[in-house]
């Protein structure tokens, strides 16, 4: 027992000097040694509160990095500052070409390399004044000799460690260093221009690198073949489904599905019928088309909550999504590659493959994410592309160059680029990170391009709650259509531009008069009014204005309807109209009288008098006065229906009040008798004595 408990003792001894001096003679596993030009290099020292002092003070030198497991540029840097070490522990001391014993580098120097978590001990980093992360410090004697602050690179770095063992040991270290590449396992292969024998192997250090690689174990291959996935749409057809099939291949898999519900006495079903078999076979091969027959599957068309027919829907496991487009065979191929492409996940992407996105896409969503970003973070990610399709792209980074372009300080953050033009997910909290509904809400907001072709679509999401600047182009003339376009896309930015800026100096002087209430207050020692002051909550929502957009519609196909709409005509010309559909009402004239033209100065100067309050320029109708009077009304009861209510109702009790009053007067209880004579109307009818008495 008590030989037991000296052979514990002793090797945990050996066990601590070996932790000390930073090496380690065998393979341990707890902790994973690396290999370096095939000799093995034990793990970096890890400091702690309690260890820090001692072993600052065991060598003459010792390098420490201190870092943040959550910061990006500590990633990043960890690989260069783990490779450093790996090549100054396996270099070669001076003394070795003239001594007989070979001296490690560490043991002729005297120096080590260690690490300090500043998150796990955070009061230490502050008592050695670590500001910023990472930053490596290099002691000597306990003291600090040398600082390098950010993740900067391995010659930087080599650079300080070079010039104090130089000071050190003059002449004993090289004018230039062969450094490795971050992350590799050796030297470079090709030779230094410095021509030292220190830096090249010997043959001895080759047969060892040599036994060494061949004794390391090698682990088999644990690669499982991958699982053979079905083809869809083998045959090209679109495969009628009952309740049992519907649930074996569409609910209970993660294979995608376009799936019509249909009934066969609908006349629009029969419309579209030759469409869906075309689609059908021009998916053959991509994605599974399929049909229900919902007049002989009603439980299943009940379970699915459908509204009317036909209703399509996009299946991804036990996730759908409602296809509201339009009807035609081009129509359905282009959603339904755009849904094969969100299928295949979020895209992570890097500064070059987004440049080259942005020049195909005209809106992308940008989701930020760190080594931080928790795995709710991703679920909840992964809930959004389902309900992208046909209207954006969404893709992930954790590209340095996106994060400075973006001025991204923060993760995970979400934001919109639309044509180069970024739109930011204001909420960070994580609640609201992840709450789908939430971001969807935001993502529909802002998921049109600037300046989106108006179509039978999308016309009721670019109209509806909005002041919409509408340019009437015509796509023949190439040349002239790009340069109207062109021109609103500036008029819209610059709107845009001014919009947030008035935004934000409103909000500003929200804030300077709080803080002018909150001074007053406290000079005064007035609690109540400080309190009250306090409580003054400043609005950062932009959603009580009215939104301005922008947008394009083709005149000569919606020739027509514009002409009888908005009486204009293409063939005289591209014009621009603004319309404010809540109030059937538009303009298409500027101050001075003249036709709104797609020009940047013509939209912008006719804007500001339209949004005035009230407007500075007269407006017309898109209905007609008598019509007019019936809109208006119907508005009044549904944006005012307590207010409806209450005047109806004091006009229905006034008119029966007064109904009432000339019915009493025409049919009275009590009515004197036309004959009664004059003389007895005048002595009363009781007599001329009060009490009715006569003598």
């Amino acid at each position: 027992m008590r030989l037991a408990s000296l052979a514990l003792f002793l090797s945990a001894a050996v066990l601590g000097t070996a932790q000390a001096i930073g090496a380690e003679t065998s393979d341990s596993p707890e902790q994973e040694n690396t290999y370096f030009n095939g000799k093995r290099v034990p793990p970096l020292l890890e400091l702690t509160a309690d260890n820090f002092d001692k072993e600052v003070k065991l060598s003459k030198f010792l390098v420490v990095k201190y870092y943040s497991p959550y910061c990006p540029h500590c990633i990043d840097f960890a690989p260069t500052y783990q490779t450093l070490y790996e090549y100054y522990y396996t270099s070669k001391a001076p003394s070795d070409s003239e001594s007989a014993t070979p001296t490690s580098f560490e043991k002729y120097y005297d120096i080590r390399f260690a690490e300090l978590n500043c998150i796990a001990y955070g009061d230490l980093c502050t008592k050695h004044d670590i500001q910023s992360y990472p930053q490596t410090i290099i002691y000597k004697d306990g003291e600090k000799a040398d600082t390098v602050k950010g993740g900067k690179s391995m010659s930087v770095i080599s650079s300080m460690i070079e010039g104090v063992l130089e000071k050190e040991k003059p002449g004993t270290r090289p004018k230039e260093l062969q450094l490795p590449e971050p992350g590799a396992t050796s030297l470079p292969t090709a030779p230094s221009d410095s021509g030292e024998a220190s830096e090249k192997p010997t043959k001895d250090e080759s047969d060892d690198a040599t036994s060494v690689t061949k004794t390391t174990p090698q682990k088999p291959d644990s690669t499982k073949p991958s699982k053979p996935t079905k083809t869809p749409n083998e045959q090209g057809i679109s495969v009628s489904l009952t309740a049992e099939s519907f649930q074996t291949l569409v609910t209970m898999t993660q294979e995608p599905w376009f799936i019509k519900f249909y009934a066969p006495w609908c006349h629009h079903c029969q419309a579209m019928a030759s469409n869906w078999q075309q689609l059908a076979k021009e998916m053959k091969g991509k994605l599974n088309i399929g049909e229900v027959n919902c007049d002989a599957e009603s439980r299943l068309c009940k379970d699915v909550h459908l509204r009317g027919y036909p209703t399509i829907l996009f299946f991804r496991g036990g996730e759908r999504v409602e296809y509201n487009g339009l009807r035609g065979l081009g129509d359905f191929i282009q959603y339904a590659e755009k849904a094969l492409d969100i299928c295949s996940g979020v895209q992570d992407v890097d500064a070059a493959s987004f440049k080259a996105l942005e020049e195909k896409e005209d809106v992308i969503f940008v989701y930020f994410y760190d080594h931080a970003t928790t795995s709710e973070d991703f679920m909840a990610l992964e809930r959004l592309p389902l309900s992208l399709i046909g209207h954006a792209k969404l893709v992930k980074t954790k590209d340095p160059a996106l994060y400075e372009r973006f001025k991204i300080t923060t993760w995970p953050r979400l934001l919109v680029s639309r044509e180069g033009r970024p739109t930011y997910y204001t909420p960070l909290t994580p609640r609201e990170m992840r709450d789908t509904h939430l971001v969807l809400t935001w993502m529909k907001s802002v998921w049109l391009p600037i300046v989106p072709e108006l179509t039978a679509s999308n016309a009721r999401e670019i109209m509806d709650g909005k002041i919409v600047v509408l340019g009437i182009l015509n796509r023949e003339d190439q040349e002239t259509f790009l340069s109207a376009k062109r021109e609103m896309k500036r008029a819209a930015n610059e709107w845009m531009d001014k919009q947030i800026q008035l935004f934000q100096l409103e909000r500003q002087n929200l804030r300077d008069a709080k803080q002018l209430r909150l001074e007053e207050a406290e000079d005064r020692n007035d609690q109540r009014a400080l309190r009250a002051a306090k409580s003054i909550r400043i609005s950062m929502d932009m959603s009580d204005r009215k939104e301005v957009t922008f947008a394009w519609v083709d005149g000569v196909f919606w020739q027509r309807w514009i002409r009888t709409t908005y009486g204009i005509d293409i063939k005289d010309g591209e014009r621009v109209i603004i319309n404010d559909e809540d109030n059937r009402r538009y303009w298409d004239m500027t101050i001075t009288g003249s036709p709104i033209v797609p020009s940047r100065v013509s939209i912008l100067e006719t804007i500001s008098k339209v949004t005035a309050s009230p407007p500075l320029i007269k407006p017309k109708l898109t209905i007609s006065s008598f019509e007019k009077i019936f809109f208006d009304i119907r508005v009044t009861f549904s944006e005012h229906p307590y207010l409806s209510f209450g005047c109806i109702a004091g006009l229905a009790l006034g008119c029966a009040s007064w109904f009432r009053g000339r019915i009493r007067r025409n049919r009275g209880h009590f009515r004197l008798e036309d004959n009664l004579p004059i003389k007895e109307i005048k002595e009363g009818l009781l007599g001329n004595t009060a009490n009715g008495k006569k003598d």
